[in-house]
């Protein structure tokens, strides 16, 4: 079918939830796509982050395709083969003594959340059913009606309750908000090291590391989601790691079934995992061969650290390069690694206006909260295809202001 066909029809049967962008894509190599007309795209979303190593990475589709044809699911009502080597990997790449392996990033949030819960009723003595968890305004951490139950978008939230109202929502970037809303009852924070969601929104320099140390004081758990920042994108194999922050807990998916199958993880020592027990959680595809031989693959591409050597030598590439279009209707911008998000002049246009014109000039790029723009490409983009993607990007500003 045509891209118009196929739009229509997927608009007749497939629940609108989203606003696609008028594109049919149908192959993708590295980080270009092709639409069903043949038409080529740089792909500057890159899943949100799910496919950091680009579309097709050879060693991650050795890796499915090898196990494809072995074995793919088992459930943990037994062991499989594939398990024990991701888990043990993904510790050691993590500095953790163990993993709960998930599936989707909604649900390592949610186990997460189950995991602070039960360790703050059997490690910090808070009576049963009153933990409390810290988290920060303009979060994004999922789509369960207990996520979004914290979430501060209207859009996100607004008729999904009732919600349980066990946390407690401070501003981001301010450390001392933060230390003044934590009770007796307080189990954790839950941040995002950076606001992928928000607009790449930047903690404050040393943010993270004040927050380390409330959570030291107060005895907390600091949970990291990492969904988005971590597994290099931001330079590091973790956002935290830019200020030698280390959580109690990483929560990580997307990148980590690098973009062939869904792949999430709760990583943590094992005073903290240990609280669950058998019964208390579970996930039928959590764990399974495919997924495990994916996930072991993308933790070998970061074992050696040189994708993120990779990413800190183009970042300064993607910074000058964004920096330069003020005039052309950029107010301002944030840069972390590979990762930036512009914020365009209303008087210029939404952000869905220059993703329509980004569209046009062959790039794929995402609006949020109407005047923002993201960029995320695949990690293994190279200089000169960086080079290119920001020459469109000026050129389709441009033609805004026509």
């Amino acid at each position: 079918m045509s891209s118009t066909e196929t739009i229509a029809t997927e608009e007749s049967v497939v629940a609108q939830t989203y606003a696609p962008l008028p594109v049919v894509l149908a192959e993708g190599h590295g980080i270009w796509v092709r639409d069903v007309e043949g038409r080529e795209y740089l792909d500057a979303l890159a899943g949100y982050s799910a496919l950091n190593f680009g579309h097709g990475h050879p060693d991650l589709v050795a890796a499915a395709r090898d196990q494809l044809h072995r074995l793919t699911l088992t459930s943990r009502a037994f062991h499989n083969d594939r398990l024990a080597e991701f888990a043990e990997r993904l510790a050691r790449l993590c500095g953790k003594e163990r993993v709960l392996p998930m599936n989707t990033g909604a649900e390592a949030v949610e186990s997460a959340i189950k995991v602070a819960r039960k360790w703050a009723y059997t490690r910090r003595g808070v009576p049963d059913g009153r933990a409390r968890i810290i988290v920060a305004e303009g979060n994004f951490h999922g789509r369960t009606t207990t996520i979004v139950g914290f979430s501060t978008d209207p859009a996100t939230r607004g008729g999904f309750g009732p919600f349980d109202g066990g946390f407690d929502v401070v501003l981001f970037g301010d450390a001392a908000a933060l230390e003044a809303a934590v009770t007796p009852t307080t189990a954790a924070v839950l941040l995002e090291p950076v606001q992928g969601e928000a607009g790449v929104v930047l903690p404050p320099p040393g943010y993270l590391a004040e927050v380390r140390a409330i959570c030291d004081r107060h005895g907390l758990l600091l949970m990291a989601d990492e969904i988005q920042s971590g597994l290099g994108r931001t330079g590091h194999t973790f956002a935290c790691d830019a200020e030698g922050v280390v959580p109690d807990v990483y929560i990580l998916g997307k990148a980590l079934g690098g973009g062939i199958v869904p792949v999430s993880a709760v990583v943590a020592d094992d005073d903290v995992l240990g609280v669950l027990g058998v019964g208390e959680h579970g996930s039928t595809f959590g764990g399974n061969p495919l997924a495990s031989a994916v996930g072991a693959a993308v933790v070998g591409l970061l074992e050696t650290g040189e994708i993120q050597e990779h990413v800190r030598r183009l970042s300064p590439v993607l910074e000058d390069g964004v920096a330069r279009l003020g005039p052309l209707g950029i107010i301002g911008h944030r840069v972390r690694g590979l990762w930036a998000g512009l914020d365009l002049d209303a008087r210029v246009g939404s952000g869905r206006r220059l993703c329509e014109q980004l569209l046009r000039h062959g790039v794929l790029a995402k609006d949020t909260h109407g005047a923002t723009i993201r960029l995320a490409p695949p990690l293994v983009i190279t200089e000169a295809e960086l080079v290119l993607l920001l020459d469109r990007l000026e050129a389709a500003l441009v033609h805004l202001h026509r």
